[in-house]
């Protein structure tokens, strides 16, 4: 199993959401953060300067079969590129285990449903 950990531009979290239900992905968590960046390129948008590194920022969280990891990957890298500085970052973690609380399942049983766990 491994985590994906997805920093992107707030404006494509639709796209990405969309195109992880479309990949089969369809829970996954996140939240709205601000960080700091090296780069500090400046950006008109609708005839405002911005600076890239003050982008609103979106972190999307996902705990995935490994089966499911390159299918949400490349989910995530087309829906939120732009080719533009600050599209954003994208971490993979490695998961030891995972218990589903309500049954004490574990392991990537406890990520899905049994009735849906053949899907992914």
């Amino acid at each position: 199993m491994k985590k994906i950990e997805a920093i992107i531009r707030k404006s494509k979290f639709e796209d990405v959401k969309r195109a992880l239900y479309d990949a089969g992905i369809e829970w996954f968590s996140y939240w709205d953060i601000t960080g700091l960046g090296k780069s500090t390129e400046e950006q008109v948008v609708r005839g405002q300067v911005f600076k890239s590194g003050y982008i609103q920022r979106r972190m999307v969280s996902i705990v995935v079969r490994d089966i499911n990891l390159e299918k949400t990957i490349t989910a995530i890298l087309d829906s939120a590129w732009t080719g533009e500085t600050g599209d954003g970052k994208l971490f993979i973690y490695d998961i030891e285990d995972t218990y589903r609380i309500r049954t004490k399942e574990s392991g990537p049983e406890a990520l899905y449903n049994k009735d849906e766990s053949t899907k992914n």
